[in-house]
């Protein structure tokens, strides 16, 4: 038998042969539900549904998230499924009822084995009839507790119907999307695929506690403890990021696709209210709050308000990366300007020595806001997605009452 690495192997060369000279007959995805399992290592796949609609689009379900990919590519025996707005694209060997081969983020050198079948199965499958337990309500969680430098906290939100559980985890940083899954005797299980990100939670329940592992992708996995607890809730997300003593502005110059150097000095944020939006093209949480910030821009732009988003990519090259912020631009119709702050990785570290008024850069993305005089009134780290629920609903409550405000002065 194959070792998980052997067939990580095998899979990489079957999709670097995607667009071999094969004289096989080209075949197309079969109409219906579909279910897909990422191989993470050699004892653990992430399950997911979708639902090819023509040959040409498939959706992809998340709990209430419907992810929509309309770049398919058929070539020979072999099938090119492209992510909506992020790099990753799935690629290997197609039958009408079966896909074999690899899900791919080429600028991270990243392949994680790849299946999926014409079926109507459930994302998980579940072995016992019944369970005990009832998880709906809040989570006060530790993940990799007592690992310097890793441990972080985070909270827990779950609705649980029957044995089926959907909900996410907020952490200071942002949310971990739609997450969607089951309760199977005292096993939890959850999953999300949204075309960047591919996480699995697994836990083992007792007396309202979980004790569980965390993977992400094939790279990275770490373990989590949660405790039911109502009340519980994380710092505020408001007063983790700063500027740092002797600077009293935030201050940048990077480049828009054209080359010009844009700076926040620029006549074009003159005596407005500007939003400036740190994040990255490959980040989900940056997609969620893009999507809004885009939407509350073009209802709101003769109003004295700019925004400008400093892009961080892990893109290998400048070109690259210019490539990922214009694909993202015309997906989600944006019309503010994007600039390259950095390329060739993502690290915080990096980001901030790009922005070294600030404390620290916690989380893609962040949010700076800048009254009508140039000067920094807050800044907001993470973004609480729509997959939050009531969070996502505080936060496009709070931030059009504070943009009102600053306008209205």
């Amino acid at each position: 038998m194959l070792s998980y690495a052997m067939k990580k192997n095998l899979l990489l060369a079957i999709s670097i042969a995607f667009l071999s000279c094969n004289k096989n007959a080209p075949e197309s995805l079969s109409i219906g539900v579909w279910r897909a399992e990422l191989q993470l290592n050699d004892a653990n796949v992430l399950p997911f549904n979708f639902e090819v609609t023509s040959n040409q689009s498939l959706k992809i379900f998340n709990a209430e998230e419907i992810i929509l990919v309309d770049e398919i590519i058929y070539k020979n025996d072999s099938i090119y499924i492209q992510m909506p707005v992020f790099e990753g694209y799935i690629a290997g060997k197609l039958s009408p009822n079966k896909i074999e081969g690899s899900f791919i983020k080429e600028s991270l050198d990243r392949v994680v084995p790849f299946e999926a079948k014409l079926s109507k199965e459930p994302r998980f499958k579940i072995k016992k009839v019944e369970s005990n337990h009832e998880i709906t309500g809040n989570w006060e969680a530790i993940f990799s507790e007592g690992v310097e430098e890793d441990e972080y906290v985070a909270k827990g939100i779950f609705n649980q119907k029957g044995q089926n559980v959907t909900g996410t985890f907020r952490t200071t940083t942002g949310d971990y999307r739609y997450l969607e899954g089951v309760i199977d005797g005292d096993q939890l299980m959850l999953s999300t695929f949204d075309g960047s990100h591919a996480f699995l939670f697994k836990a083992t329940l007792k007396d309202n506690t979980m004790h569980g592992q965390f993977y992400s992708g094939s790279h990275w996995e770490e373990p989590f403890v949660a405790k039911r607890n109502e009340a519980y809730e994380l710092p505020n997300e408001n007063e983790l990021t700063f500027l740092k003593a002797g600077y009293d502005a935030l201050e940048f110059t990077f480049p828009n696709a054209s080359g010009e150097m844009i700076s926040l000095s620029d006549a074009q944020f003159k005596n407005k209210v500007v939003v400036v939006q740190i994040m990255g093209t490959w980040c989900p949480n940056c997609l969620d709050e893009s999507k809004f910030y885009s939407e509350y821009y073009n209802e709101n732009k003769n109003k004295n308000l700019a925004f400008v988003a400093l892009a961080f990519e892990y893109a290998k090259s400048e070109a690259l990366a210019f490539k990922s912020i214009k694909r993202l631009k015309e997906r989600i119709g944006i019309d503010y300007p994007i600039l390259l702050a950095q390329f060739g990785t993502s690290n915080k570290l990096k980001a901030q020595e790009k922005l070294p008024m600030l404390n620290q850069v916690l989380s893609y993305p962040t949010s700076v806001f800048i009254d009508k005089t140039g000067k920094v009134r807050k800044i907001h780290t993470g973004f609480n997605g729509p997959a939050t629920g009531e969070k996502y609903t505080a936060f496009k409550k709070e931030f059009k009452s504070f943009i009102s405000a600053l306008q209205s002065e």
